[in-house]
């Protein structure tokens, strides 16, 4: 009998979840230097750029308002933060469970099948990275730089983000023989998202074609939809940006899910 196409549809069941489980104990064991090392970047910038430049800056206009570059900055780098958290779990980590530790082998000698790990996988990114940006959120509470009420609605938008990051990687994770390889997926896709989707300056610096590129970008939807919750707003057409964040997921799902079939035929 043939082997069905890679492409098949996603067979899932809820055997993800124990997956999942495992991921969340493991982690839970270094919970506190994952987390100083996910929100030490983001407070870097926050602190270099945010009241160094800033005292420059001035105040930014954005959202039909100007506000204090460092308002403006934090609601970026958040969206930042939760991208690279993400990101890196799907990537890093994941390899590591899929390749040199052979976790997944062994969980595969179960009755789990591959879907239901990648679905883990990916669930489990996103999780780690709203765990990071919830704690990076405090600390800009606790700085005072946005009051707020509006913020809680931030956290399910930024763990919708980390899921779809994390399926974008897992892309890369599939087709990847070593950790060098996750260079070109920083280097060609996330640090012109970063530079380019609205985190440091507003996006209409950028020429006519330039905006029109990074309306599409998934880090755009997200800075769209939290930056108007820092300034106590609600976001402009935000069913179009969380449907562009799930086109972005689901497709980034299925290729990856695709390739890491691939991956296990050898």
């Amino acid at each position: 009998m043939p082997s069905p196409s890679i492409w098949h549809p996603p067979r899932l069941s809820m055997r993800w979840w124990p997956v999942f489980q495992r991921n969340l104990l493991v982690w839970r064991k270094l919970a506190i230097p994952s987390l100083l090392a996910n929100i030490g970047e983001p407070l870097l910038w926050l602190v270099a750029f945010g009241y160094g430049l800033g005292a420059m800056v001035g105040r930014v206009p954005t959202h039909g308002q100007e506000v204090p570059y460092i308002l403006f900055l934090a609601s970026g780098s958040v969206c930042m933060s939760a991208m690279n958290a993400a990101s890196f779990e799907a990537l890093y980590s994941a390899f590591s469970r899929m390749h040199v530790q052979k976790t997944w082998d062994g969980i595969l000698n179960t009755p789990v099948q591959l879907d239901d790990v990648v679905l883990a996988e990916m669930l489990w990114a996103g999780f780690k990275a709203l765990f990071s940006v919830t704690a990076i959120l405090g600390v800009m509470l606790a700085l005072q730089i946005s009051h707020s009420p509006k913020l809680l609605l931030a956290l399910p938008i930024l763990l919708f983000a980390g899921i779809t990051f994390a399926s974008m990687a897992l892309v890369f994770n599939a087709k990847a023989k070593g950790y060098d390889f996750f260079t070109y997926y920083f280097a060609v896709l996330l640090s012109p998202m970063m530079f380019l989707s609205g985190v440091f300056f507003p996006r209409t610096q950028l020429p006519a074609f330039a905006q029109t590129i990074t309306d599409w970008l998934p880090l755009t939807a997200v800075v769209e939809l939290v930056r108007p919750l820092f300034l106590d707003q609600w976001p402009a057409h935000p069913w179009r940006h969380l449907a562009l964040l799930a086109v972005w997921a689901v497709a980034g799902f299925w290729l990856a899910l695709a390739m890491t079939r691939q991956r296990f035929r050898r």
